[in-house]
């Protein structure tokens, strides 16, 4: 994340926003200094924030001096619906695909142009990735992202392939015609695949989780060794667990609709 600008007129809430926006995947734990540089603020704003943040628990302070995201703050993480209602429902489903194949298995979902990964289970014998929970990676680059921009909205797509796309190796399809048609064979199969787009030695293969409308709310996937997958043998059992999670998800939201129409006892 670059730097942020101070802004004189900025609120307290803005201020512990920005503070707490510094904290991403690669950045676990700042020292005060690097806080303040990455939110924009003067240095002694950040440190009577941050210490009414570590006060609350929102952050902790390490043995050496470092801030890292408090206890407080992940509590109020596992009440939200991406945690009590997607990661749930999809967990029992994630673990039986990792049984049957034994490598990575991922749960991601789309946040703004990009793939945010919520949920990941492997083993000894998965190839290494880059994918990390709560990492994030680009749409056209990754199975799974590509397996959820395959079902967005056409004005989406236009808007997003109309960007300067990334090519994190030589193998990454960047060029829009090629991409379009990529996207269009995913939504005729029902599940994407990449090899090697997202890092050399790595074939990923993913399926939407789709609602009852057809858009895509998450994807599943699982990322292998290229010299030993067979898109045509994993994906079955990719759109297994998404068609399942799916089903699961639409129970689950009818039956909070009886419940709050006081149809159900």
């Amino acid at each position: 994340m670059a730097g942020r600008t101070a802004n004189p007129g900025q609120s307290v809430t803005s201020r512990v926003l920005a503070i707490l926006d510094t904290f991403d995947i690669s950045h676990t734990h700042q020292s005060l200094s690097d806080i303040a540089r990455r939110a924009g603020l003067p240095l002694a704003t950040a440190y009577r924030l941050v210490g009414e943040l570590v006060a609350w628990r929102g952050l902790a302070r390490r043995d050496d001096g470092h801030y890292e995201i408090g206890v407080r703050l992940w509590e109020v993480g596992l009440v939200g619906p991406l945690h009590l209602r997607l990661r749930e429902v999809a967990l029992p489903f994630l673990q039986t695909l990792y049984e049957a194949t034994r490598e990575n298995v991922h749960l991601a979902i789309r946040d703004g142009n990009e793939v945010l990964y919520v949920e990941k289970l492997a083993g000894h014998r998965s190839v290494p990735i880059i994918s990390r929970n709560g990492g994030r990676l680009p749409l056209h680059a990754t199975g799974v992202g590509k397996a959820l921009l395959a079902h967005e909205t056409p004005e989406f797509r236009r808007d997003y392939l109309s960007r300067p796309l990334k090519r994190p190796t030589p193998y990454t399809v960047v060029e829009p015609g090629r991409l379009v048609a990529d996207l269009e064979h995913t939504v005729k199969r029902g599940y994407a695949v990449t090899t090697e787009e997202m890092t050399l030695g790595t074939c990923s293969v993913a399926a939407p989780i789709l609602d009852r409308t057809g858009r895509p709310v998450a994807a599943v996937g699982a990322v292998v060794h290229s010299v030993r997958v067979d898109p045509g043998k994993l994906a079955p059992l990719i759109r297994l667990a998404a068609e399942g999670i799916a089903a699961r998800l639409d129970a689950n939201a009818h039956d909070a609709a009886e419940i709050d129409t006081g149809r159900t006892t």
